[in-house]
């Protein structure tokens, strides 16, 4: 018996070995085809040839190659180069031809919206990494957006969770007229190839910084890792950092009855938040336990202390600066930072912040609240220390009996969708929005998300803004 088996695998591996080498042949020749297509396809687009610099690094060496600033469609070129994989959004797979073509470089789809792809990408982007060459090497955009290139915007940690050493990718697009910037606030996608095409020719430098392979500390902290290749790959730009990301973005520009106004302090909350990671997996399922939670303690106020247990993190600088955003008096109320931190993560669904924030609220007995608890849920929502709701609260409070319920005030929304403006709730109105910069740049990631005052503490409760 042990010799028929024996034979039988003698026979059998050549023929498998055959059928591997065969399949790998033809899967680089299909890569040698797409890099001749592609090419010639970037080549009749303007880019005649294209400068690179530095020594890529090979898959032995740094798994995953981290590109930067992402500016556009052609950021494709160095992609198509190499037939490395990249992580890229689900809705590229549909796209005409291009979706069809990007298949072929086997790459890591992530939708934005689902929390639960985030996490399977990630997990994808390890057991690449960790392939011991069985994959192509990863190519990610850490910024997750494009911007105008006048700055690099905070990295997201994908790309150094597996903490492999990665290898730093710049790019630089040196033309006299820019046709290549593609970002949400300027032409489209189409007026930019058309744009590109009107150019006789177009420039583009690819730069390989040498591999950076990350300490002990860093393959702790992905943050930190994130942080000092993004500081390196600045430096070589000569470019500024801002410590924003394109959720603040989104953040400061939604629309709706809860529009933030310009001197919001949850833009500095969604920053540091993001420092220590506790905005990450973020469902509205973990929202709605974190709010029976916050429930629980009946307004209890707890310490900085308490706090740090209550989102069991060490107590950091970073902590401190997100308690004293909402402490009052040496102690905070754990359900405004359950309000602030559904605004953050979820800054389109304000029905549902509101919806949340009422639960934390209400009372048992009729789920109603009075006007103090309004204040201070809509002082939270849109990040200010001073809110005016006397008039909002009787508008809503038609039968005057003193509180109101969530049905109520949905009620009075839909009446009224701009209530915060029209009852000058918040003195000095103003949304943060690139079009009211000083200079506003066409095209452009915007840039002022800070506070207005940044040498004074950002405090909900007893600190005023300029």
């Amino acid at each position: 018996m042990e010799m028929t088996l024996s034979s039988r695998a003698s026979l059998e591996t050549p023929s498998c070995t055959s059928c591997a080498s065969l399949l790998f042949r033809k899967s680089r020749l299909v890569d040698l085809a797409l890099k001749a297509i592609m090419r010639a396809m970037w080549f009749s687009g303007g880019f005649h040839w294209v400068r690179v610099k530095g020594r890529p690094a090979l898959p032995s060496e740094a798994p995953i190659l981290t590109l930067a600033p992402h500016s556009s469609y052609f950021d494709a070129i160095p992609v198509t180069m190499t037939m490395a994989s990249i992580v890229m959004k689900a809705e590229s797979r549909n796209v005409p031809v291009w979706g069809t073509l990007i298949k072929f470089i086997r790459p890591v789809f992530v939708s934005r919206s689902d929390q639960d792809s985030r996490r399977k990408t990630v997990e994808e982007i390890k057991r690449r990494a960790f392939s011991a060459g069985e994959w192509p090497q990863i190519m990610i955009f850490p910024e997750g957006t494009c911007t105008n290139r006048s700055c690099l915007i905070a990295f997201k940690p994908g790309a150094f969770i597996p903490g492999v050493p990665v290898q730093p990718v710049v790019l630089r697009y040196p033309n006299e007229t820019d046709t290549i910037s593609w970002t949400w606030q300027g032409p489209g996608a189409f007026k930019i190839l058309w744009l590109t095409l009107c150019q006789l020719h177009n420039s583009i430098e690819i730069e390989y910084l040498p591999t950076y392979t990350p300490s002990e500390e860093e393959k702790r902290d992905p943050a930190l890792f994130a942080s000092n290749v993004r500081h390196i790959m600045a430096k070589a730009l000569q470019l500024p950092i801002i410590d924003y990301s394109f959720e603040d973005c989104q953040l400061a520009m939604a629309k709706g009855p809860l529009c933030l106004p310009g001197h919001t302090c949850l833009l500095e909350f969604s920053r540091l938040v993001r420092r220590l990671g506790l905005n990450v997996s973020v469902t509205d399922q973990l929202l709605q336990e974190e709010g029976s939670r916050a429930r629980k303690l009946c307004g209890h106020k707890l310490g900085l202390e308490g706090f740090a247990e209550y989102v069991n993190v060490p107590m950091t600088e970073t902590l401190q600066d997100i308690f004293a955003l909402f402490e009052e008096h040496g102690q905070m109320d754990v359900r405004e930072y359950v309000i602030a931190l559904s605004v953050v993560c979820r800054p389109f669904r304000y029905l549902d912040t509101i919806q949340l924030a009422f639960r934390m609220f209400e009372a048992e007995e009729d789920g109603a609240i009075v006007e103090d608890e309004l204040a201070v849920i809509l002082k939270t929502a849109l990040g200010v220390a001073d809110l005016a709701v006397c008039d909002v609260f009787r508008a809503v409070d038609t039968r005057d009996k003193g509180k109101i319920t969530f049905d109520d005030f949905c009620r009075f929304m839909e009446g009224c969708p701009n209530f915060v403006e029209f009852y000058h709730c918040v003195p000095d109105q103003a949304t943060h929005t690139c079009s009211e910069l000083p200079n506003p740049i066409t095209n452009s990631f915007c840039l002022d998300f800070s506070p207005r005052s940044q040498n004074t503490p950002n405090n909900m409760h007893n600190k005023k803004h300029d």
